[in-house]
């Protein structure tokens, strides 16, 4: 089998406390609002009527709050492709909704390294999530948790 990688592998000791994984810019359209609602099955009109969301005060339609989560999939960047050989598990995400987010808003999402567990063979690696909006107004964050192998002796 060919291997073919994007980037050297690293392992749970490879990390260090403060490192940042920045995650692709999006600017969330109508489109993508669609297709939340598909994949989602949420139905209710604050997430797909803009005309229900201006008569109850908004600007736009308000997305989900896990359709702005979703923009800190690690999967989005090249973590994932850096612990090809190492990820054990994806264990833990937690979420903070902090501020709304509309159709037209573009985010920027990032992933820092918080905290790193050692154990006997893996270590647990935390990593805080943040979405900004294009004003640089923080609209959510969280952590998220993987288990990864230390590295062959």
């Amino acid at each position: 089998m060919i291997k073919h990688q994007l980037c050297a592998q690293r392992y749970f000791e490879d990390f260090q406390i403060g490192e940042i994984f920045n995650l692709p810019s999006r600017t969330m359209t109508d489109a993508l609002f669609a297709a939340f609602q598909l994949a989602s099955g949420d139905n209710h009109p604050v997430h797909y009527d803009v005309e229900y969301c201006r008569a109850h005060g908004m600007p736009h339609m308000l997305a989900h709050g896990f359709q702005v989560a979703i923009q800190t999939a690690a999967g989005a960047g090249l973590f994932p492709h850096m612990v090809e050989d190492s990820l054990k598990a994806f264990l833990e995400q937690s979420s903070r909704f902090l501020k709304p987010v509309y159709v037209g808003d573009t985010l920027y999402a990032s992933l820092r390294v918080t905290a790193l567990t050692p154990g006997r063979s893996t270590g647990v690696l935390v990593m805080g999530s943040e979405v900004r909006n294009q004003q640089d107004v923080l609209v959510m964050d969280g952590e998220q948790k993987y288990l990864l192998r230390k590295r062959p002796a």
